[in-house]
C-alpha cells in the first residue's frame, strides 16, 4: 500500500476494499463525466443562446470562457483542500456547488446570470475533480490502479466528445437549458449514493499530526497565474495574439508566477512544494496532460468547425458524427491501460503519442467537401485514439506511488494541466485556423492548424523518450514524493 512518509492520516480514507471500490469509481467517474462534458457541451448551443439572451460575441465567448478560467485557475488551490479537508468533504463539496449552478445556468435569464452561473460551475469543479482523482489513486493499488485510471482517462476524451452529441441532441430537442439541467438528477444521485460507498474520516485523536495550514498568499498567487494565463488565453484565440486584452495579462503571468515562486519558497508549508516540480514523473505526467488536452481540444473545436461551416452538418449530426472518435477514446485509453503493466510508462506514451500524430496529419490533408466518412473520420477517430492513450499515460506517470498525503496536491496539478492544456489547445487552434474560420481562406488555415497538431503530437512522442521515467508500474511501487 502505498503512504506518505508520515502515513495515511484518518482525513484520508477511502472506500473499504471490496465490490464497494468498483461502484465508488462508476460514481466518481460520473461526476468527473459532468465536467468533461460540460467543456464542450455549450459550443454547439451557442447560436440559440445568443439568440435567447441577446449575447454577442464577447458575451458567448465568456460563455465558455468563465468555466475555464475558474476550473483552471483554482485547481491546484482545490487539490490541496482535497488533503487538507479530506477528500470526500471536498468532494462532496465541489459536487453541491457543482449542481447548484448548473441549474442556475439552466435557469439564467440574462446574459450575466449565465456567466457568473458557469463560473460557479467551475468553482465546484476545480474542488471536485482532484478530489475524485485522489480518492481513486489512494484506494486502488497494483494491476488495479491501472485500470482504474484507464477508465478515467477514458473519461477524458470520450466525455468531450460525446458532450458534442449531448450538446446537439438537447439543443435540437427541449432547448440549451437542458444542457445545464441533465447536471442535476446525475448531481443529486452522486450525492446521495457516494456517502455510502466512500467512508466519513475517523475523529481526530490526540495524537495525530495536526494538518497543515493552508499556504494563503501561495493560494492567491498560483491562482492569479493560471487565471491570467487562461485569460490571455482565451483572448488570443478571440481577438488575436496581439490584442490588449491578451498581451496584458500574459505578460502579466511572468512577475505574477515570480511572486508564486518566491512565497513558496519562503513559507513552511507551501501550496505547492517546488521540489515536485523537479520530480521527473510527475513533471513528465504534467506535461503529457497538458499536450494531449490541448490537441484534443483543438481537435474538436477544429472539427466541429470544418463538418457544421463545410460540410453542412446539423448539431446534432455533428454529434452523431464524433461517435467513433469516443469509441476510439476509449480503445485507446483501454489499451494503454493494459500496455502499461507489459511494456511499461515510455513505450505506452510514445505510442500513445504517434498515433495522435498520424491521426492530425491525416486531417492535416482534409479536402474542402466530399464525404466525412471518407476523408474526415479515419484521421479524427486515430486522434481521438491516440489521445485516450495519452490521458491513460499522463495520470498513471504523474500519480504513480504518490504518498496519500499529496496524492490530492499532485492530481490537482495533472487536472491544471488540462484545463491549461484545453485554453492553450483552442486559442492556438483559432489563431492558426484564423483565415478558414473567418471563411476568407478555403482550407489553408484548417490545413496548417491540423499539421502543427500533428508536428505537436509527434515531438512529445520523442520528448517521452525523456520525460516519462522507465519501467512497468509494477516496478515502480514507492512513494516518489512525500510531503
Amino acid at each position: 500500500m502505498h503512504a506518505s512518509a508520515h502515513g495515511p492520516t484518518p482525513a484520508h480514507a477511502g472506500p473499504a476494499t471490496g465490490p464497494g471500490r468498483w461502484r465508488a469509481l462508476a460514481l466518481l467517474c460520473a461526476a468527473q463525466f459532468m465536467l468533461i462534458v460540460d467543456v464542450t457541451v455549450v459550443n454547439v448551443a451557442l447560436p440559440s443562446i445568443a439568440e435567447d439572451l441577446a449575447l454577442g460575441r464577447s458575451g458567448l465567448t465568456w460563455v465558455v470562457a468563465a468555466y475555464a478560467l475558474t476550473f483552471g485557475g483554482l485547481l491546484l488551490l482545490g487539490g490541496r483542500l482535497a488533503d487538507l479537508l479530506g477528500r470526500r468533504r471536498a468532494f462532496l463539496a465541489g459536487l453541491t456547488v457543482f449542481t447548484a449552478a448548473s441549474l442556475l445556468s439552466g435557469l439564467a435569464w440574462t446574459g450575466g446570470v449565465l456567466i457568473s452561473a458557469r463560473a460557479a460551475q467551475g468553482v465546484g469543479a476545480a474542488l471536485l475533480s482532484p478530489a475524485a482523482m485522489a480518492i481513486i489513486t489512494t484506494t486502488f493499488h497494483g494491476p488495479e490502479r491501472h485500470r482504474a485510471l484507464g477508465i478515467w482517462g477514458a473519461i477524458g476524451g470520450s466525455g468531450a466528445a460525446l458532450g458534442v452529441l449531448l450538446g446537439g441532441a438537447l439543443t435540437d430537442g427541449p432547448g440549451w437549458a437542458w444542457i445545464f439541467f441533465v447536471n442535476v438528477p446525475v448531481g443529486l444521485a452522486v450525492l446521495a449514493l457516494l456517502p455510502h460507498l466512500v467512508p466519513a474520516p475517523a475523529p481526530r485523536r490526540p495524537g495525530d499530526p495536526r494538518p497543515p495550514a493552508l499556504d494563503l498568499p501561495g493560494a492567491v498567487a498560483g491562482t492569479a497565474a493560471v487565471a491570467l494565463l487562461v485569460y490571455g488565453l482565451v483572448h488570443a484565440g478571440e481577438a488575436g495574439w496581439r490584442s490588449p486584452g491578451a498581451l496584458a495579462p500574459l505578460a502579466a503571468v511572468v512577475p505574477v508566477a515570480a511572486a508564486f515562486v518566491l512565497v513558496e519558497r519562503r513559507v513552511r508549508q507551501p501550496l505547492l512544494p517546488l521540489r515536485i516540480l523537479t520530480d521527473r514523473q510527475i513533471a513528465g505526467g504534467t506535461v503529457l496532460m497538458l499536450v494531449a488536452s490541448s490537441l484534443l481540444l483543438a481537435g474538436f473545436f477544429l472539427s466541429s468547425w470544418y463538418v457544421q461551416h463545410r460540410l453542412g452538418y446539423t448539431p446534432l449530426g455533428t454529434g452523431l458524427l464524433f461517435l467513433p472518435a469516443a469509441v476510439g477514446t476509449i480503445v485507446g485509453a483501454h489499451g494503454a491501460a493494459r500496455a502499461l503493466g507489459r511494456f511499461g510508462f515510455r513505450p505506452t506514451a510514445v505510442a500513445g503519442f504517434a498515433v495522435a500524430g498520424a491521426g492530425a496529419a491525416l486531417l492535416a490533408r482534409l479536402p474542402g467537401g466530399g464525404s466525412a466518412a471518407v476523408e474526415f473520420l479515419p484521421g479524427f477517430t486515430l486522434l481521438a485514439a491516440g489521445l485516450g492513450a495519452g490521458f491513460v499515460s499522463a495520470t498513471t506517470t504523474a500519480t504513480n506511488g504518490v504518498g496519500h498525503g499529496n496524492a490530492g496536491l499532485v492530481s490537482g496539478l495533472v487536472n491544471t494541466g488540462h484545463e491549461l492544456g484545453g485554453a492553450l489547445g483552442v486559442a492556438l487552434a483559432s489563431a492558426l485556423a484564423g483565415p478558414s474560420l473567418a471563411g476568407t481562406g478555403g482550407m489553408s488555415g484548417f490545413r496548417t492548424a491540423f499539421a502543427a497538431a500533428a508536428v505537436a503530437a509527434l515531438v512529445t512522442a520523442v520528448l517521452a523518450l525523456r520525460l516519462v521515467p522507465p519501467g512497468r508500474p509494477e516496478a515502480n511501487d514507492g512513494p516518489v514524493f512525500a510531503h
